[in-house]
């Protein structure tokens, strides 16, 4: 069993996301969507053995793959104080594993994080302040509060740290997958990259464009592989290139980025920087990280060399 394997059974097959209304319920979403869970938000609560029950059968059918599910289930659904306890515990007699997660912060907080949001706190009737909703809220989610499986205090948190927090509590080892990163090559003459947020320009190595034998080939084929690969100016390139990405790879998880973008370019986006690109990717994946490779100008490279 691979490590990756072996993270992903670690991870609940069900998470229920609960809590106080702001107090970080949308964020929470967003990282389990990072980790790879079909995320439903409010959804209502006497729809959680539905949603299991529908997902099943869609595996068993090949209609989806095998995957894990995070919903949010909160106030403003009106059955949701009624019905909730009810429905962990039909999920509890089917023998279905879950885990609850409750989100937390105190009232100062929520208070102050609603008037600066401007929105309507789901517990305000006509004539209540959002202190009274919030303490008519607080009542109500007592009981579900201690019997969930993990407390989230958010209130001297900044979402940076609720991520790593969520993350070191359902991914652990597997913080890296939470970054999705795209490795892609291209062509300066097609014009520089407008979404990379690592640009390197490989331009300074020899160019097999010259070779006429290369000339029509590409990164992908082997010759141009090894004229780009097995050079002295390329392994000292990689070298430095391997010792950066191990310094701000590390830093962008930790900043809880979500998406990376990392460009490789030369001339035309035909021979070093799709030789280049695919290397960098396979080094990026040899150290745990979720990684894609495109080629943005491939094509039209091709083109240009016939």
């Amino acid at each position: 069993m691979s490590d990756e394997t072996q993270d992903l059974a670690a991870m609940p097959q069900l998470v229920i996301v609960t809590g106080m209304s702001g107090a970080g319920r949308t964020e929470a979403m967003h990282v389990f969507e990072d980790l790879g869970y079909f995320c439903v938000d409010n959804l209502p609560s006497s729809l959680i053995g539905s949603l299991v029950d529908l997902d099943g059968v869609m595996r068993e059918e090949g209609r989806t793959a095998e995957r894990r599910l995070a919903v949010v289930c909160d106030a403003r659904n009106r059955d949701f104080f009624g019905s909730l306890n009810a429905a962990l515990a039909d999920l509890r007699g089917r023998g279905v594993d879950y885990t609850v997660l409750f989100l937390d912060a105190d009232d100062e907080k929520l208070v102050s994080r609603y008037k600066s949001s401007r929105r309507r706190h789901p517990m305000c009737e006509e004539g209540t302040t959002i202190g009274q909703g919030i303490q008519r809220e607080r009542q109500l989610l007592m009981e579900l509060r201690d019997a969930a499986d993990y407390v989230i205090d958010t209130t001297d948190m900044l979402p940076q740290k609720l991520r790593s927090t969520i993350r070191s509590l359902f991914a652990t080892g597997n913080e890296r997958k939470g970054l999705a990163v795209t490795v892609y090559s291209f062509g300066f003459k097609h014009g520089a990259p407008l979404d990379a947020d690592v640009v390197m320009d490989v331009r300074f190595l020899p160019n097999p464009y010259y070779d006429p034998d290369l000339r029509p080939l590409t990164g992908l084929d082997a010759p141009v592989r090894d004229f780009v690969m097995f050079r002295d100016e390329t392994t000292e390139f990689l070298k430095r290139w391997k010792g950066l990405l191990d310094v701000v790879m590390p830093g962008y998880v930790a900043e809880g980025k979500q998406q990376l973008a990392i460009a490789v370019g030369c001339t035309g986006g035909q021979h070093r920087s799709v030789a280049l690109a695919e290397a960098t990717g396979d080094y990026l994946k040899s150290k745990g990280y979720r990684v894609s490779v495109a080629h943005r100008d491939l094509r039209l490279a091709e083109k240009a060399g016939k």
